[in-house]
């Protein structure tokens, strides 16, 4: 199990704000951990690697590494340096399996939040997921890449039937170094938000009830972990890793980034 903590000054728009944030990252029963996550000043990104055998947790890593060094660019149009960043470790994933062919068919999910003045950018691929947590209000703000999103689209499945499917793991969208289009959006950040990103072995056995419910309380530190106590509790036997972070007024007097799981060990602490 690894743990992490950050808080870091910045200005957001005419807002003066900074981001506090908590990571954890459980590698559960699965042998090694092929989650990825990173926190920092201005970004939030999560990569669940997937291919077992195939080395997901390369893939993950690998992601990872490109979309880091964004938290120390300035940054324009937080869409645009997303998009790029993703592309680059797409093609570092291709090209890693062009020289280990043995890893062919391995690959990696993406959810990753950029802050750009008061912007903030989301990318996604996957079924990691964000929710924002706005006056006390909890809302999914990514949709899933799976089979089973796809029953509820068509009005086929229930969200209480999908989290019973016995293919409620097939993922119809991730990135394996093939060319593929993310879901972007763009949102607006405002003190007292709070966000959370999470691997599907955290949602697949979390409600989003009981999500708000402990997203909800006043300390964001305690978050990660009672959340991934509760989807160990349900029976999760996956990798699980989460991100909560605070958007709050003023400046907390931190400036670092934390790396967990497949891209960090040992929850290894970087300057920024």
């Amino acid at each position: 199990m690894v743990v992490g903590r950050g808080r870091t000054p910045g200005n957001l728009g005419e807002m003066n704000v900074s981001l506090s944030y908590w990571v954890q990252s459980q590698v559960g029963l699965r042998p090694n951990n092929e989650d990825a996550a990173y926190s920092g000043p201005r970004l939030l990104a999560l990569a669940d690697g997937m291919g077992g055998a195939a080395a997901g947790e390369v893939a993950a890593s690998l992601m990872i590494s490109e979309l880091a060094p964004l938290d120390q660019q300035p940054v324009g149009d937080p869409l645009v340096v997303l998009r790029d960043a993703t592309r680059r470790g797409n093609a570092a994933i291709a090209d890693h399996v062009a020289a280990n062919p043995e890893h062919e068919g391995m690959g990696t999910t993406l959810t990753a939040l950029l802050f750009a003045g008061d912007n903030v950018g989301l990318i996604h691929v996957g079924d990691s997921r964000a929710y924002l947590m706005r006056d006390g209000s909890l809302s999914q703000i990514t949709r899933d890449d799976t089979f089973v999103q796809h029953l509820i689209d068509e009005g086929r499945l229930t969200y209480e039937e999908a989290r019973n499917h016995p293919q409620r793991s097939m993922v119809l969208k991730v990135l394996t170094g093939r060319e593929i289009e993310p879901f972007v959006k763009t949102l607006q950040a405002k003190p007292l938000d709070r966000y959370m990103i999470c691997s599907d072995g955290l949602s697949d056995y979390v409600s989003i009830d009981e999500i708000s419910g402990v997203l909800s309380v006043s300390d964001s530190q305690v978050c990660p972990q009672a959340l991934i106590r509760l989807a160990l509790q349900r029976g999760s036997q996956d990798n699980i890793t989460c991100i909560v972070a605070d958007v709050v007024a003023g400046e907390s007097g931190y400036n670092i980034a934390i790396l967990t799981g497949a891209a960090g060990r040992d929850a290894t602490l970087v300057r920024v």
